[in-house]
């Protein structure tokens, strides 16, 4: 899957589930303060649906990875946090949005161990 076609699917994902989407809050991430902010959020938000404590970390450690990732390889930009609602179950959806150039090759990019910053590849 090239940049192009993971912007296709995340798209297609994101209209096939707008009708879920009961809320959104925009927050821009231009720096360190800002992943602490989204942290702050998405934590207050978990808590209010009643995801376990578990889940709340493993969800506020992937806002702020993704955050960092935001501010350091795309320049900065903004994330959007939605609030979802089927009528049974409640969720969070994470949209994160910048201009930088994308992962020239995604699928290389999901395999463990892979890195390009000097990390440990486990972020994605």
């Amino acid at each position: 899957m090239n940049a192009a076609t993971a912007v296709e699917f995340d798209t297609e994902l994101l209209e096939r589930n707008r009708h879920l989407r009961t809320d959104r809050t925009t927050f821009p991430l231009r720096g360190d303060e800002d992943v602490v902010g989204l942290r702050k959020h998405v934590r207050e938000r978990a808590v209010a649906i009643g995801l376990s404590l578990v889940d709340q970390t493993k969800l506020v450690t992937a806002a702020s990875e993704l955050g960092r990732n935001t501010i350091k390889y795309g320049g900065g930009g903004e994330v959007h946090l939605d609030k979802l609602a089927d009528g049974f179950r409640n969720g969070i959806g994470l949209l994160f949005v910048d201009n930088g150039p994308g992962i020239a090759d995604l699928e290389q990019a999901l395999r463990d161990g892979y890195t390009t910053g000097g990390g440990l590849g486990l972020g994605l």
